[in-house]
């Protein structure tokens, strides 16, 4: 199957191809209307200048999304993974899946489902098909009350073109213990607006991996959007893996909304793209909720990496504990901004945040800002930061063991992210997080 790439003046990030994307897509009107009025939202939005705090350590020089296009093609799925692509049919080996989408340029590859989860209630589909199947379900969650069309200019941009991308839906009591897995491909010279919109029911149980993944090492643009709803009760594990060239330039916003003793765990990893900023956002809404959000990055070489997280606790009685690890090399740059949120009705929070750098080099440069903010007199909240180096006694200490340089520092930063890879809940995932980690020290 091929892609369609249309040329700029067709299909070029514009006005008028927000119109012409939705008639190839033979869209409902009322998601026509949402491109052209989020386009309408990126247009007003002025682009960030770094006077804004949260740009002041992150400038977009360089970015014109002029030189991006927007991939086209007949969304027509193999269910036979053998048909992928070498580089794709790795990518779904590496997990043991209850099901499988891939995507690849915005258009369909691969769809495998069980029939049985089908039987169950579950949908779990690209968002084209949801359009056309599941209608009711797009309109009530899709960029409504979870991360809005305005929320930011890329979020506009996104809502505009959005294509590919998953859409899982699991019933009330429907517990699928082995994950579902989503593979996000893009190849050079396109722009990729993929959606992940993962919905849970009342004590409901699912496990989402999602990947990102280059074709080749040519500059791409990716503005993705992740929304979360966990019910009642219901148990959400979403793992986020970003690799991307270090020519793509990646944003995202994610957020999470969690019902009354709703349980999440929420892994991010970056270790791609040439800048990356990522906004996060867990929402706890009610009573009994507890939410884990662990992140790990590797930037090297000139990458910078931004993340930005917000653990937002209206409701009494949440926990949430956050961990992010990271380890600098070169030249590259990390900033970490976050922030705990403490509303007036939500006593007996219980909440925590960590973030760690090592530094690798003395040209790597990680900035971190961790923050409260509290409205209830009656919680527990902790932060902290670290930015190190390696220990010469620790070098020493391995290298008088007959351990040469490299291996006491591949021994160390391994070590050094363990804490977070032992709370990776699927085995395939921490894997892979170790063979990316051992690829990162080795470049």
């Amino acid at each position: 199957m091929t892609t369609q790439v249309l040329t700029k003046s067709e299909i070029g990030l514009n006005g008028d191809a927000v119109a012409t994307l939705s008639q190839q897509k033979q869209e409902p009107t009322w998601f026509t209307d949402l491109r052209h009025r989020a386009w309408r939202f990126f247009e007003e939005i002025p682009w960030p200048t770094g006077n804004e705090e949260e740009w002041r350590r992150t400038r977009l020089t360089g970015l014109d999304i002029a030189d991006y296009k927007l991939a086209s093609g007949t969304p027509e799925a193999s269910s036979d993974a053998a048909d992928l692509v070498p580089y794709l049919r790795d990518e779904l080996d590496s997990i043991n899946a209850a099901a499988a989408l891939v995507t690849e340029d915005g258009t369909v590859r691969y769809r495998g489902v069980d029939a049985g989860l089908a039987a169950k209630g579950v949908i779990f589909t690209d968002l084209d098909t949801a359009i056309r199947q599941h209608p009711e379900l797009i309109q009530t969650y899709f960029m409504t009350n979870n991360v809005a069309v305005d929320a930011n200019k890329f979020t506009a941009l996104h809502a505009a073109f959005v294509t590919g991308g998953a859409v899982l839906y699991v019933p009330r009591n429907v517990q699928v213990e082995l994950p579902f897995h989503g593979v996000t491909a893009v190849s050079g010279g396109v722009a990729d607006f993929a959606h992940t919109l993962i919905i849970a029911e009342e004590n409901s149980q699912v496990t989402y991996v999602d990947d990102l993944i280059s074709q080749d090492s040519n500059a791409t643009f990716h503005s993705g959007v992740v929304e979360i709803f966990a019910g009642p009760g219901a148990v959400v594990r979403y793992m986020h893996g970003q690799d991307w060239n270090t020519n793509t330039w990646h944003f995202s916003t994610q957020q999470a909304q969690m019902l009354r003793d709703a349980q999440l765990t929420w892994i991010l990893s970056s270790w791609g793209s040439r800048l990356s900023k990522i906004n996060l956002e867990m929402q706890l809404l009610e009573r009994g909720g507890h939410g884990e959000l662990l992140g790990l990055y590797f930037p090297s070489g000139r990458q910078h990496i931004d993340h930005h997280t917000m653990q937002n606790h209206f409701a009494d009685n949440c926990t949430s504990d956050l961990l992010f690890k990271g380890a600098l090399r070169d030249r590259a740059r990390s900033v970490y901004s976050g922030s705990i949120k403490v509303w007036p009705a939500a006593q007996k929070t219980d909440a925590y945040q960590k973030n760690n750098n090592l530094v690798l080099d003395r040209r790597a440069r990680a900035d971190s800002i961790p923050g409260l903010e509290i409205e209830a007199d009656d919680v527990r909240c902790t932060h902290g930061a670290t930015v190190s180096k390696i220990e010469p006694e620790y070098l020493f200490y391995l290298m008088a063991r007959s351990l040469t340089k490299f291996q006491a520092e591949q021994m160390i930063v391994t070590g050094f992210f363990e804490e977070v890879l032992n709370r990776v809940p699927v085995e395939g995932v921490r894997n892979k997080l170790e063979q990316v980690i051992a690829r990162k020290i080795h470049m």
